[in-house]
């Protein structure tokens, strides 16, 4: 199997890419990423010399790069997007054309390769904020920012090529990932990381939002499944069943790191900021799917991995983060 990764130097891609290598070493793996902020080569650092892995710097709005590419793959599995929320209320454009007009681009090349599977990574927030049962897939979306606008408006454009043209592909969506090597404007690590610095750490309106934690390895292991098994034409979603307040998450952090909770710093809430995020995941659970990982165990393991690991993110937040962060973090107090 020839697979054309998009975004396989983030986060989660960048753990798929790994995770596939070690179970499937006879895979062919191309991995396409623009490197834009997020994208962090170091994440495959362990798996750039393997014969059946290579890195292609480009941009999967490019047309004629993704239909060279796709033409040497039989399946694309799409994880390239723009994803932070404070980000998309700053510059929704930038989100507009890379999730949606990157998709189309996507699609029409392994439309045009006749590929086997095109997989569609996306997100619980496209369904908006849950006020009583977990969502099932067959939710209607209601997106409430830009980048959960943008998600849906793909995934959209996806299930149209399916009932159109017959196009086999297979959305997944995920509830909140963390794990190592998470870029530090997410919650997780931005708070693990202002921790060790004894740096405030800006939890947002009354810090009870409510999010599915979902570590990322569980997440690899049920892309795998929808992959293998799937149905194409079908949406399955991939949950952690970890329903936590942002408070909560926040007092483990700096109780793991023994540090004060006088770090703490309430902020204004944001724009369009749903409450609570929550999944039904029975659908792939009749594949076989169900999280390995515990909760607590993998999330104080992460905090002791960014704690092992400073030099990774030191050059991040030394850099063009910590002017982000302290434009739309540090004025918002309230």
């Amino acid at each position: 199997m020839r697979l054309l990764i998009t975004g396989g130097a983030g986060f989660i891609g960048s753990h798929f890419i790994r995770y596939m290598i070690s179970k499937y070493p006879e895979y062919q793996i191309i991995n396409l990423d623009k490197l834009t902020y997020a994208g962090n080569l170091e994440n495959l650092r362990e798996v750039e010399q393997c014969p059946n892995y290579r890195f292609v710097k480009g941009d999967i709005c490019d047309p004629n790069l993704v239909n060279t590419l796709a033409s040497d793959t039989d399946i694309i599995i799409n994880f390239a997007a723009e994803t932070h929320v404070d980000r998309s209320i700053l510059d929704p454009g930038s989100f507009i054309q890379t999730d949606v007009q990157g998709t189309y681009v996507l699609m029409e090349a392994a439309r045009r390769s006749h590929h086997q599977r095109y997989i569609q990574i996306s997100t619980d927030e496209v369904y908006g904020s849950a006020a009583d049962d977990p969502f099932t897939e067959s939710a209607p979306l209601q997106p409430n920012s830009p980048y959960s606008a943008s998600k849906a408006a793909g995934d959209l454009l996806v299930l149209s090529y399916v009932r159109t043209y017959r196009f086999p592909a297979i959305i997944t969506r995920a509830s909140n990932n963390f794990g190592p090597n998470q870029y530090p404007e997410k919650v997780i690590p931005l708070f693990i990381t202002n921790a060790i610095l004894d740096q405030p750490l800006p939890l947002y309106g009354d810090g009870l939002h409510i999010r599915d934690w979902l570590y990322v390895i569980d997440h690899c292991a049920g892309i795998d499944l929808a992959l293998h098994q799937g149905e194409p034409g079908q949406v399955y979603n991939i949950g952690g069943g970890n329903e936590r307040t942002n408070i909560e998450m926040t007092r483990f952090i700096l109780r793991e790191l023994d540090k004060p909770e006088s770090l703490i710093q309430f902020v204004k809430d944001r724009p369009g900021h749903d409450r609570r995020y929550a999944l039904n995941c029975q659908k792939i659970g009749g594949l076989g799917y169900q999280p390995q990982y515990p909760f607590e165990e993998t999330l104080r393991e992460t905090v002791q991995w960014y704690k092992r690991h400073t030099q990774w993110w030191q050059k991040i937040k030394s850099g063009n983060f910590q002017q982000y962060y302290n434009q739309n973090y540090t004025k918002r107090g309230g």
